[in-house]
């Protein structure tokens, strides 16, 4: 089993950064790609950035150049850095992970960017 919780969401301006954690617990063994997703309201959830346990990233085209994928394998941990928000990008964010092909998925933080 693994659990993940993420933080870091909040209310900002447009223009202004935020940074995601997701830390991870549980069997870990099986864990290879961490990503994030997010999901606004009347639309489907959609990835934003995913980074390998080679840490090899890629990133939706709304979102490169402004957003930064990292890990920390020592500390079960990913981050989401969000630079120069914009209110489209307005959305409950969640961790994913899959694990021995078992898919996990976190409770989701709220990111709110106003105009």
């Amino acid at each position: 089993q693994v659990q993940l919780v993420e933080s870091g969401g909040g209310l900002v301006q447009a223009g202004g950064s935020l940074r995601l954690s997701c830390v991870a617990s549980g069997s870990m063994l099986g864990i290879k790609d961490m990503s994030w997703y997010r999901q606004a309201p009347g639309k489907q959830r959609e990835l934003v950035a995913a980074i390998t346990s080679g840490h090899s990233t890629r990133y939706a085209d709304s979102v490169k150049g402004r957003f930064a994928i990292s890990r920390d394998n020592a500390k079960n941990t990913v981050f989401l850095q969000m630079n120069s928000l914009k209110p489209e990008d307005t959305a409950v964010y969640y961790c994913y992970m899959v694990n021995w092909a078992t898919p996990y998925w976190g409770q989701g933080t709220q990111v709110t960017v106003s105009s």
